[in-house]
């Protein structure tokens, strides 16, 4: 079973920060995350996670797919 904390652990190492200042997060990088603590989650639910679970992030996805990019838009927030 999921631990929420390694869901959470895997999505801070996901983040990326991009020249200019922003933040962001791609499904693509947060799966390969939780690949790596052994758990198997697909783009959709990753996304879904995101959604659910963060307030600061907004999907910027430049097309459509299960691929998405998401740009944090609080910087002061939390996740």
């Amino acid at each position: 079973m999921l631990r929420d904390y390694e869901i959470k652990d895997a999505f801070v190492n996901a983040i990326r920060r991009i020249p200019g200042g922003g933040v962001t997060v791609t499904t693509q990088e947060f799966v390969r995350q939780l690949e790596l603590l052994n758990w198997h989650l697909s783009l959709r639910e990753t996304s879904q996670w995101i959604k659910s679970y963060t307030s600061t992030f907004r999907d910027e996805s430049a097309q459509e797919g299960q691929a998405e990019t998401y740009k944090k838009f609080n910087p002061n927030g939390g996740i």
